[in-house]
């Protein structure tokens, strides 16, 4: 898709908000490349090509295996990933597919094993960030295949 207009510098200020999301959850205690992976996901659920290329990218640069990265998409059916993991993934998944009701008891009870109260406000923080990021790319175009690690400050 070719990029229709530059959403970075024509939403500038609106940018800013985004920005600062992602300066308050890089301070989160969740564990960086587990919020890289919910991004990861939750892009191949939305089809964000960008968003695809850039949390890939980042991964990678950060010590990820393919075969994880491969896999991520059927992971309920391999051993690639913690049960921390699977209850991050979970609760990205059905956070980014909402399906006319609330989020279940059972994602909810086992994503409380695995994280704080406040982690979980940072885990759904990243998750609804990255559906907004996905959003923009796919309105708007975005140059896949650009990105250099670290391009934004991660």
């Amino acid at each position: 898709m070719e990029q229709r207009l530059n959403f970075n510098e024509t939403g500038v200020d609106a940018m800013k908000a985004l920005y600062n999301i992602a300066v308050h959850l890089g301070k989160s205690t969740i564990e960086k490349n587990l919020l890289e992976l919910i991004y990861f996901r939750v892009s191949q659920i939305n089809g964000c090509a960008f968003c695809l290329d850039m949390h890939s990218k980042d991964l990678r640069a950060k010590g990820e295996t393919e075969q994880r990265l491969y896999a991520l998409s059927s992971w309920r059916e391999t051993p690639f990933y913690s049960e921390k993991e699977q209850s991050a993934l979970a609760w990205a998944e059905t956070l980014t597919q909402l399906n006319n009701g609330l989020l279940p008891d059972d994602i909810y009870a086992e994503a409380g094993k695995h994280f704080t109260e406040k982690e979980l406000v940072d885990l759904t923080l990243a998750v609804t960030t990255i559906n907004t990021y996905n959003r923009f790319n796919i309105a708007f175009g975005a140059p896949v295949g650009t990105y250099r690690v670290g391009q934004f400050g991660g």
